[in-house]
């Protein structure tokens, strides 16, 4: 891919931003409208989850295959495709008659949103080839998920109570029309210089693993102990098949060398902690303050505001730390901060006092703001540029893994602890355990950012990176004769 002028990168950029802004804005509106959804669509805690999880289980299921498809066919050619896909999935959800066919079409949104955000990263990593040019791009990309978290619950909030729940899908429209022509007329193809073979034993593999997982806990609650062993041994055998097949792969869909760099292992990792922990916070949140509390959807998303404004001044902060210091300050900051403000949660009740929960809010947005960008940085910085869509489709899918397994436990935790009793009564009591499952992904952040962003974590970057170049043809090593 030839040489951009700096002004036509920007450009680049703010394309694929508004790709990730239309992605996360759904989510972030949707969590405001699940009260409306449950009352409307007659709807139980688990009905919640799954109008969750069906998008992010298929998005994780994908984003892989996605990305390694974009580095073989053109990045615009599946990102615009992408655009398309998820348009059409938003306009079949403001449709749904039902329940069921929500699930369905929000599952028809992530086959598009799987070709959007892994691909826009790795557009953006071709585009952006100094290093320090390109992690303020990832943090500036990083900031688009605040604007999303900060504009989400207010704009679900007005249209939810102003005119319905099916108008937070309309919102998906004309960013996505805007950003589909702007990709048609911008954003110059790219791909790898070799093409990457697809993995189909593999990708079924990965569906099976992920599939019967969410569903082993989200059912476990009402389905009993047989069902659940059986689809949780499913998920095992799934596992197991996956690191007994891939290595044995000339080109796996995923690529277990990677594996072997620390901060990319603890990358990965702390995304499925951090996201695990922010979906499940949103999902509590959201039911606390409406069911609970009583309030309308826009006055919860007004509380949940702080969080959210923090996530948006914090984002670009933190990319801009990992740029120039690196990543280990910001994961440290992420770590203690969203830990604190799940023990906040679960062993003071800071739900119950309005102080207390404004400040759990404003901890947990300081917190998850640092945490995106050092997790994707660290994801694609010293991979080779060929690699560039694999790596980030994997960052990409831990991150909604993270998000389908923080709903799904959370959500299974919940609904076990309100069963029989009264909602309101039992809510407070029945989601300390969720609380503190997500002060446990705090620390799991912060133990992991200390762990993998130093000395020898480096090295065992570099050490990796140049193994995969060495084990590439020449002319992937060739920059000069590269295409991507």
């Amino acid at each position: 891919m030839p040489e951009l002028s700096h002004r036509h990168r920007m450009l680049v950029l703010a394309i694929c931003c508004m790709s990730l802004l239309i992605v996360s804005l759904d989510n972030t509106v949707l969590n405001v409208a699940l009260p409306s959804m449950q009352r409307e669509l007659h709807a139980d805690v688990a009905g919640l989850q799954w109008t969750i999880d069906a998008y992010t289980l298929v998005l994780a299921s994908l984003l892989m295959l996605a990305g390694s498809t974009a580095d073989r066919i053109g990045r615009r050619k599946v990102f615009t495709a992408g655009l398309v896909i998820f348009t059409l999935g938003s306009v079949l959800c403001s449709l749904a008659p039902n329940l069921e066919s929500l699930v369905v079409f929000r599952m028809v949104q992530a086959v598009g949103g799987s070709m959007l955000n892994p691909v826009a990263m790795s557009i953006i990593t071709n585009t952006f080839t100094d290093p320090r040019e390109r992690a303020r791009a990832i943090g500036a990309w990083g900031g688009v998920v605040g604007i999303s978290m900060a504009a989400g619950p207010l704009v679900g909030g007005l249209l939810v109570d102003s005119v319905g729940w099916r108008s937070i899908f309309w919102i998906n429209l004309p960013v996505g029309l805007a950003a589909l022509l702007l990709t048609l007329r911008f954003v110059p193809e790219s791909r790898a210089p070799k093409a990457r073979r697809p993995d189909p034993v593999g990708q079924l593999l990965v569906i099976a693993l992920l599939g019967s997982l969410t569903y082993a806990i989200i059912e476990a609650p009402s389905s009993g102990a047989p069902k659940t062993l059986a689809f949780g041994a499913i998920a095992v055998a799934a596992l197991l098949g996956l690191l007994w097949f891939e290595p044995r792969r000339a080109e796996p869909l995923i690529d277990l060398r990677f594996f072997r760099s620390a901060p990319f292992s603890g990358a990965t990792v702390i995304a499925v902690s951090a996201f695990a922990a922010l979906s499940g916070f949103l999902f509590l949140s959201t039911l606390y303050l409406q069911n609970v509390r009583g309030l309308d959807a826009l006055h919860a998303g007004l509380w949940m505001l702080p969080m959210a404004a923090l996530c948006f001044v914090c984002a670009p902060l933190s990319g801009r730390v990992v740029g120039s210091r690196g990543p280990r300050l910001p994961l440290l900051i992420a770590g203690v901060a969203m830990s604190v403000s799940g023990v906040l949660f679960a062993a003071f009740e800071a739900e119950t006092s309005n102080v207390t929960l404004v400040v759990g809010y404003v901890l947990f947005g300081l917190g998850f703001g640092f945490v995106n960008a050092p997790i994707t940085n660290t994801a694609v910085s010293g991979m080779p540029r060929s690699q560039a869509g694999v790596a980030a489709a994997v960052a990409s899918t831990s991150r909604q893994i993270g998000g389908t397994l923080g709903v799904a436990v959370v959500g299974a935790v919940l609904a076990s602890g309100v069963r029989g009793a009264a909602y309101r009564d039992a809510f407070v009591s029945a989601a300390r355990p969720g609380w503190w499952i997500i002060a446990a992904c705090g620390l799991a952040v912060l133990v992991l950012g200390a762990l993998t962003s130093g000395r020898w974590a480096r090295r065992t970057a570099e050490d990796t990176a140049a193994r995969l170049v060495s084990e590439e043809s020449p002319e992937v090593r060739d920059p000069a004769g590269a295409r991507a």
